[in-house]
């Protein structure tokens, strides 16, 4: 016992010593963020020259773009809890080091299961970096004013990296071969590995008895299984197909399990009673509303940009940049407003924020608005950035310290899971309000109006083929049904924001800049898990 106080001793004065340093780490951990983010969507550009290159089949196409979201989610509750056993510094140097070494085998493929394969090692190696960051992140600034000022920054690189990945790898495929967008992360994380190694303080959760494999495994397969799910769900699977009614239900069991298992444990991987904290259940369904809205309105943005006004990839991503600038400006002046009026006001603005700025967008139709889409794009992002930051910073410092990387695991988790449900959902409700408008063009045969109405992209396609008047009509149908179904699908995302913004009340009216308590049980707890165990 007096060696594991000695022991915690030291590793509280390692991390005491930081002090002036705090503000060089952030630029480290930002930088790894970077990366994580960069590496999500920069491959999306690139897929084209993929399938020329690899020549890979439609499931290996599938699982190249999908392989890296689904293991990095899948894995970051058992990477996170891992990270407070044994030392999230540690962690966060093995990932650096796993994502380097998968890079540069992604970059290399010569066939599309070594890429697969590469794409799946980089999920595990941002498993292993994201919790690591915000955990440590936690550690160095134990001042939540500061805090929410470091906070702010990291979530703004992030959006940084998210946006700035299409335009980056474009700029690669035209100078070099498409394996230059893997080949990037190498020198970053070649200098990432020493300047972290040198700078970043080692910091565990001071917890007793031996870490629960078997719980992580449960959590890695149900979460494997239920994103899985979903994405299938977003990507027009049949909603009772097996593939994806079996992802679902074994993802369910497995999590439902893996819940069981940790209340009955003495030592569990993640505290469930975090929830039972109004301040942390509200900030974590808040993250999975905001992700919701803001991953299902960009992609059906893009679609908007490129199908009905006819732009340019390159000119569809500088149209969405505006957004990802609010975004950043959000995120660095986050930290006063959190202070100003607190984690509950914030976060509600921000909701309601978001939901005026979808309201605004439903004016857009069939012609080109440039000043109506800026003004839609940049409140957007504000608006969600602001309920996002309020929402990370809040659930953080509700979580104890010891549990940092298990509650910032949980909050990445949701992020993901956000985002996944937002395209199944979001998507299933612009499908529903645009095929039934185009079963009845009037001299468009019944198998051509089926068949456009599985896309905008489809019904020009068959549009194309028909020629003439048909087609002409055919187009002029199904790009009006896309407008109608986007107006119908941004009334439903301002539902569903200003529910989020219902569910803020539930937040502190404040910011509490002491230490959460840590989580001891009651005595009849301590009795039930021991006689479990």
């Amino acid at each position: 016992m007096s060696g594991t106080t000695t022991g915690a001793a030291r590793l509280r004065r390692r991390t005491a010593g930081v002090g002036a340093n705090r503000w060089v780490v952030l630029v480290v951990l930002c930088a790894s963020l970077l990366l994580v983010a960069l590496d999500a969507t920069v491959l999306h550009v690139a897929m084209p020259a993929v399938t020329e290159d690899l020549k890979p089949g439609a499931i290996e196409l599938l699982w190249i773009v999908d392989t890296y979201p689904l293991v990095c989610a899948s894995l970051l509750i058992l990477f996170g809890t891992l990270g407070d056993r044994i030392g999230r510094r540690r962690v966060l140097l093995l990932g650096y080091g796993l994502f380097g070494v998968a890079s540069g085998v992604a970059a290399l493929a010569q066939d599309a299961q070594v890429l697969i394969t590469a794409r799946a090692l980089l999920g595990v190696g941002g498993a292993m970096i994201m919790p690591a960051t915000l955990s440590i992140l936690r550690q160095v600034f134990p001042d939540r004013r500061e805090r929410a000022l470091a906070i702010g920054v990291w979530s703004a690189v992030a959006a940084v990296g998210a946006a700035v990945g299409p335009l980056l790898g474009g700029f690669l495929l035209e100078h070099f071969w498409w394996g230059s967008v893997f080949l990037i992360n190498i020198p970053l994380m070649l200098v990432s590995l020493p300047v972290g190694r040198l700078l970043l303080p080692e910091s565990r959760g001071e917890r007793d008895g031996p870490w629960d494999v078997v719980g992580a495994l449960m959590a890695a397969g149900g979460l494997f299984g239920l994103v899985l799910g979903v994405k299938r769900l977003g990507g027009g699977e049949p909603p009772l197909g097996p593939a994806t009614l079996l992802p679902l239900l074994v993802g369910a069991v497995l999590l439902t399990g893996f819940v069981r298992r940790q209340r009955r444990r003495a030592h569990p991987l993640v505290d469930l009673r975090m929830f039972a904290r109004p301040a942390f259940s509200t900030s974590v369904g808040c993250i999975v509303l905001a992700m919701l809205a803001l991953v299902g309105l960009e992609l059906i943005a893009a679609q908007y940009l490129q199908l009905v006004l006819r732009l340019s990839p390159l000119q569809t991503g500088l149209r969405l940049l505006p957004l990802t600038f609010a975004a950043m400006a959000a995120g660095l002046v986050g930290s006063h407003l959190l202070h100003r009026f607190g984690p509950r006001r914030m976060v509600a603005f921000g909701f309601c924020l978001t939901a005026a700025a979808v309201l605004l967008l439903t004016a857009m139709g069939g012609e080109d608005d440039p000043a109506l889409l800026l003004s839609g794009f940049v409140l957007l992002g504000f608006g969600l950035e602001t309920t996002l930051f309020a929402a990370y910073e809040s659930m953080l410092s509700e979580a104890p310290q010891e549990q940092s990387g298990g509650a910032a695991a949980i909050g990445e988790t949701s992020y993901q899971l956000g985002a996944g449900i937002g395209i199944a959902l979001l998507g299933s409700v612009m499908n529903a309000a645009y095929a039934p408008r185009l079963s009845s063009v009037p001299g468009v045969p019944a198998g051509a109006s089926r068949a456009a109405g599985h896309s905008l992209g489809e019904a020009y396609e068959v549009a194309d083929r028909l020629g003439g008047a048909r087609g002409a009509a055919l187009r002029t149908a199904a790009r009006d049904s896309f407008v109608h179904g986007l107006h119908v699908t941004l009334l439903v995302s301002a539902g569903l924001l200003l529910l989020g913004a219902v569910m803020a009340v539930r937040l502190p009216r404040a910011m509490n800049c002491e230490a959460p308590p840590a989580a001891v049980p009651t005595s009849r707890e301590a009795a039930d898990t021991r006689v479990s165990a």
